[in-house]
């Protein structure tokens, strides 16, 4: 099986290792194949950029 190259991104966007993830359009689809089955989904928050460039951040629960 073929692993999603979003899912080590997306892991090091919420550890913090990264501080930003770029998703571009065309890649969309591949991103949302991840993001879609994460039980914390919604803390991921995406900006619209240019060109159909999407930038996510992601906003850690305050407990």
């Amino acid at each position: 099986m073929i692993e999603n190259p979003f899912e080590e991104q997306i892991n090091a966007l919420k550890e913090g290792t990264i501080s930003e993830l770029i998703v571009e359009p065309k890649d969309f689809t591949t991103f949302r194949e991840v993001w879609k089955n994460l039980p914390d989904r919604m803390l991921f928050v995406g900006e619209a950029g240019l060109n159909g460039r999407i930038i996510y951040h992601y906003m850690k629960e305050e407990n």
